[in-house]
């Protein structure tokens, strides 16, 4: 178990907008990562160290987007102003998790510009819809040199800033948030609503907070 990526929710008007302000805020560049055709959206990622990623994702209008949980969530996310809509812990096997939740992972892909298929299982986006503070889980079917991580520099992620309750969001992993995400610090703070409120990321120019 370990952090993925992280995903901040826009509407396709003001996406680029985004993309241009977080990755000029951390000197990195996003790249074109594709369509969601079963869940209605489409994104741009930031690859960084450690095997993560920042995910800025829209929702299109197509009636997937209205239908797929990720699709609403996006779209009501984006609605609600935009901003960090989740965080996602990757695993080997997703399988303990769909036992734990009591219902079935629900498959995704996208083909990204350069033709490259990529495939993975997800669950737990019905709970964030919920609980903004609780992360959802993927399993992917690709290689490291495939995961949209590939190709990162020296940004990585340092910690979360998190609203809500600790132990709800234990319990819910299974572990310690820290332990499960093997070293990125993880802070409580105050805010109006739970969820995912800020990200620390280190650069060569220095620690850099988005929210």
């Amino acid at each position: 178990m370990r952090l993925d990526h992280i995903s901040y929710a826009s509407t396709t008007a003001e996406i680029a907008d985004v993309i241009q302000r977080i990755g000029g805020d951390l000197g990195a560049t996003f790249v074109d990562g594709g369509r969601h055709p079963s869940f209605g959206t489409r994104n741009f990622i930031l690859p960084l160290a450690h095997g993560c990623y920042v995910e800025v994702v829209s929702a299109l209008d197509h009636p997937a987007a209205e239908k797929a949980p990720f699709g609403q969530a996006v779209r009501r996310a984006a609605e609600d102003g935009g901003g960090w809509m989740s965080w996602v812990v990757a695993v080997d096997d997703i399988a303990p998790v769909e036992g734990r939740l009591g219902r079935q992972a629900r498959a995704g892909h996208r083909v990204r510009p350069d033709g490259v298929e990529l495939c993975w299982k997800q669950i737990g986006i019905l709970d964030v819809m919920e609980d903004p503070q609780l992360p959802f889980f993927v399993e992917w079917s690709c290689s490291d040199i495939e995961h949209p991580s590939s190709g990162g520099g020296s940004v990585a992620i340092k910690g979360l800033e998190l609203a809500g309750d600790p132990g709800a969001v234990t319990a819910y992993l299974g572990t310690d948030p820290e332990r499960a995400l093997e070293g990125i610090e993880v802070s409580w703070v105050e805010a109006e609503e739970p969820g995912l409120v800020a990200v620390w990321f280190t650069t060569p120019h220095g620690d850099v907070r988005i929210d």
